[in-house]
């Protein structure tokens, strides 16, 4: 049997602009938690979060989405948002989160998928596509990777990965994930940000910060320590140093897959990234001859900041705006 922790359903019960119902799709002995909003015979999006985000990151997409018809579904990753955490960061592998979407997918029987992904939903949402072309008719990629050979990571995933390590600044205990999204946001600066990570404080919150920073904290606040295993395990597995944890070979696998990819395929990239950046987006969206809609201002998140100019990018190329 898991050690496993579930987050208290009370931990979202107000949080704003996400009055969407919960689903549960089980995985052994523990449950995965999706959104599933939308027309049941609609075509699909599956739309996939990353590190430290969940299904929140989504809720200024969905709606316009379900206005044009889509149904959305949108899973939180064991360990994330309202699904199960392992208390066994080993437990928590790339390989395992891809088997466990798999088994999403294949349980409501999707088709006529298009793959909405980001950050880690790169990596093991594009898996699903490479393994299973039949149910996908559309890929959108944003900021996000393919581990292979050629890839050259830049400085802040380095940074990023390097302070998980011992001595790094997020390596501590019940690091509070939830400020970070505050900063990506422009919502508060770096020179607050940093010495409440550090001192284990929550600065004083109001508006659109508290808002946001309730959201991003609710599903580990009140854990225990181990509840943050799945968050850390994710910069954990960056395959410049953790290649076997990162599913590497297979990353490098599906690259060279979906590089004969012959469906549409669509980049909307958030510009200001210096984690993924737009030199590299665009060089990736030329190789698999895609259209690349940048939003020159948008981050690393461009879901959580411009999250209604994205759907507005994925409908116009779909012909359904």
């Amino acid at each position: 049997m898991t050690d496993f922790l579930r987050t208290p359903d009370d931990n979202f019960a107000s949080l704003e602009d996400f009055a969407f119902q919960p689903n549960y799709h089980d995985w052994q002995d523990m449950r995965m938690h999706y959104l599933d909003e939308g027309p049941a015979d609609g075509p699909v999006m599956l739309l996939l979060h990353g590190m430290p985000t969940w299904a929140y990151l989504y809720r200024h997409m969905i709606p316009p989405l379900v206005a044009a018809g889509y149904r959305c579904i949108a899973p939180d990753h064991l360990g994330f948002g309202r699904s199960d955490k392992p208390t066994d960061i080993h437990w928590y592998t790339i390989a395992r989160h891809t088997e466990i979407l798999t088994t999403l997918i294949t349980a409501l029987d999707l088709q006529d998928i298009t793959l909405v992904c980001q950050d880690w939903g790169g990596p093991i949402g594009l898996a699903q596509a490479a393994t299973m072309p039949e149910r996908f008719s559309r890929l959108i990629i944003m900021n996000t990777w393919l581990h292979h050979p050629e890839y050259e990571y830049s400085q802040a995933i380095r940074n990023w990965n390097r302070n998980w390590h011992e001595g790094g600044l997020f390596c501590r205990e019940k690091p509070d994930i939830a400020l970070l999204m505050l900063l990506s946001s422009g919502l508060l600066p770096a020179d607050v940000i940093f010495p409440a990570l550090t001192s284990g404080t929550v600065p004083e919150l109001s508006g659109p910060a508290a808002a946001m920073y309730a959201a991003y904290h609710a599903p580990i606040n009140g854990l225990p320590d181990s509840a943050f295993n799945g968050l850390r395990r994710f910069p954990l597995s960056i395959p410049l140093d953790s290649y076997d944890n990162g599913n590497g070979a297979a990353q490098t696998h599906h690259y060279r897959t979906l590089l004969n990819w012959n469906k549409p395929v669509h980049f909307i990239w958030g510009c200001s990234d210096d984690v993924f950046t737009e030199s590299w987006g665009r060089a990736w969206a030329a190789q698999m001859n895609a259209s690349f809609d940048p939003i020159a201002d948008a981050g690393h998140f461009l879901q959580n900041t411009h999250g209604a100019e994205v759907a507005r990018h994925i409908l116009n190329r779909s012909g359904s705006a």
